[in-house]
């Protein structure tokens, strides 16, 4: 049930009843017709555009439109009043039944409730933390992991069908310097002193996994060249890694349905493949770029490299894809791998990278398109920087990592729900503090607690309920008289529930969890505020003494709360509280 659809509908029905009598011309275009929320809630509950995004095709001044408009949508009994507003602007305003009914709607449909359809199937890829598999997740990974989650929790929830998806970094350079730091650490392990040299990894994660090679392998690798240990290690070290990877991410609710190996590309034919698909469309020649902004002549050397044509399809300039020795640019099997997603069968692409990657967005877009002839779009979504503070000072990096806070300290000190619930309360591109003192905080300014705290509020409602011997199931409360809600407090506690699914839909269309973060901490506002209104009237008391009908009623509102509530927290990947300690 979305209300604002239905009501859009009720519009479109009444244009196209003016069209057929000719009050308005015949075949206009409807699509950009909406129905919201007025800017200003005084304005009623409702308002439509109808008017005037109709005037100019239709020739007619918007206003004209709209009283014309107006005594249409009044004769329908859902709409109370139908007000012309400026130049042409209609606001309505509901009948109370309306939004009661939206309460019974909640109960019966229960963490469906605002579940769509919008989605239509479609197969969406959304791949997120992709972290190199050289150490531990850090808090910046931890942005990103709990923002892909969302997201993919959101699309699944709006009627997309989600692979959730992890790139693992096992084909460059960085996992032989891994492997040279495990053999330290197995030496180590054999009591031999060792040196840790630049540009290899310190923390004392991998003095595990050097023991655990050590166990494995015994004396058999010491003194031996690198060639002789170099690749099991490289891969024994990865594997260790992803071990440990798969731990952190569980330790957040995170579970991959893929893990795709970038070293399964090399040595296949797999990125021949996908050039060869761009160089079949003319999109792969052999030339010149210019210099870098910044360079002078003197800085630059020209020699002529193997490039994709990644500005017909937007970027700003050609990508090399092959080095002059031969082997592939760190592009090449990121296209490979793209390809790869795209002969799947996805009809959506969805990245999450870091902010330092947003100089790959444009040429990650380009090879998308020219793959997939411009039939599967590529949406990349950047996470800023996580500012980590404890006692109003920075948090200072983890011994274990040797130069970085990991994603378990942050889950360690404070839990998974609240990180998750937290990481989402500023868009994914703003930059986040993370203040370890503020995020446990008991008070309205944390978003995380003033949530949970409306669901626990209802919860105890339930269980006073409980003990006065008013029944409060969800099938009960969904049968009492809703129409006894008719103070202005609880309508407005209605109008917020009304809102979900909009909500949803616009959230999973813009790619944006974090609206479902605000969303629920406006319900809880307004919750809050109704159960503050009940301390001084007695009449909107949820529990109503000597009178279990109308106590059914209100505990209906109030139990409908926790049931978006608790839809909400399950796409944020959050569990509900019935109780604050």
């Amino acid at each position: 049930m979305n209300l604002f659809t239905d009501l859009r509908a009720l519009v479109i029905d009444s244009l196209n009843a003016m069209a057929a009598e000719g009050a308005l011309p015949a075949g206009l275009d409807l699509s950009n017709v909406a129905v919201e929320p007025p800017r200003d809630a005084a304005h009623g509950d409702m308002a439509t555009n109808a008017a005037m995004v109709l005037a100019k095709p239709a020739g007619r001044k918007p206003r004209d439109i709209a009283e014309a408009l107006a005594p249409r949508l009044m004769a329908d009994p859902r709409v109370d009043l139908a007000e012309v507003a400026g130049p042409g602007f209609l606001n309505l305003r509901l009948a109370p039944a309306v939004w009661q009914g939206v309460i019974g709607r909640v109960l019966a449909e229960g963490t469906d409730f605002g579940r769509s359809a919008m989605g239509q199937g479609q197969k969406v890829n959304v791949e997120y933390v992709s972290a190199n598999p050289t150490g531990p997740l850090h808090v910046g990974h931890t942005r990103g992991a709990v923002f892909g989650d969302a997201l993919a929790n959101l699309l699944d929830y709006s009627g997309h069908a989600v692979t959730r998806e992890y790139y693992i970094n096992d084909g460059g350079a960085q996992v032989d310097v891994l492997a040279r730091s495990v053999y330290l650490r197995y030496l180590e392990a054999h009591g031999q002193q060792v040196a840790f040299e630049d540009g290899t990894y310190p923390g004392d994660y991998l003095i595990e996994v050097g023991e655990a090679l050590k166990a494995q392998v015994g004396e058999a690798y010491i003194g031996q060249p690198e060639e002789v240990w170099l690749a099991e290690v490289r891969d024994f070290a990865t594997d260790k890694m992803m071990d440990l990877i798969r731990a952190d991410l569980a330790a957040l609710g995170v579970t991959m349905d893929v893990f795709f190996s970038e070293k399964s590309l090399y040595g296949t034919g797999r990125i021949e493949a996908a050039i060869d698909a761009l160089r079949d469309k003319g999109l792969i020649y052999l030339g010149v770029l210019e210099p870098p902004k910044g360079k002078t002549p003197e800085d630059w050397e020209p020699r002529e490299q193997t490039l994709f044509k990644s500005t017909e399809h937007g970027d700003d300039v050609d990508r090399p894809i092959m080095k002059s020795d031969g082997s592939w640019t760190y592009f090449a099997p990121d296209i490979a791998y793209h390809f790869d997603k795209i002969s799947r069968g996805f009809d959506q692409l969805i990245d999450v990278f870091g902010a330092d990657h947003g100089g790959y967005v444009k040429r990650m877009k380009a090879a998308v398109s020219a793959l997939s002839d411009g039939k599967v779009p590529l949406d990349i979504k950047l996470t800023q920087l996580v500012k980590l503070f404890k006692n109003g000072e920075p948090f200072k990096m983890s011994k274990r990592a040797g130069t970085f806070v990991t994603l378990r300290d942050v889950v360690d000190q404070v839990g998974s729900d609240v990180t998750r619930f937290h990481m989402l309360t500023r868009k994914n591109d703003a930059p986040l503090d993370f203040d370890f003192d503020k995020v446990l905080e008991q008070s309205k300014d944390n978003p995380v607690f003033y949530v949970q705290y409306a669901n626990a509020r209802v919860h105890s409602v339930l269980r006073k309920a409980a003990e006065a011997g008013i029944a409060a199931d969800d099938a009960t409360l969904g049968a009492a008289d809703l129409a006894q809600l008719a103070h202005e407090a609880e309508i407005a506690v209605a109008r917020k529930l009304a809102e979900w699914p909009r909500l949803v839909e616009i959230a999973a269309r813009s790619h944006e969890p974090h609206r479902v973060a605000f969303y629920l901490y406006d319900l809880a506002s307004e919750f809050h505020a109704l159960w503050n209104k009940g301390n001084e009237d007695p009449g909107l008391r949820f529990l109503q003494e000597g009178d279990p009908a109308t106590s059914q009623a209100k505990i209906a509102l109030a139990r409908a709360v926790s049931v978006v509530i608790s839809a909400g927290l399950g796409i944020l990947g959050v569990t509900p509280v019935e109780e604050m300690r």
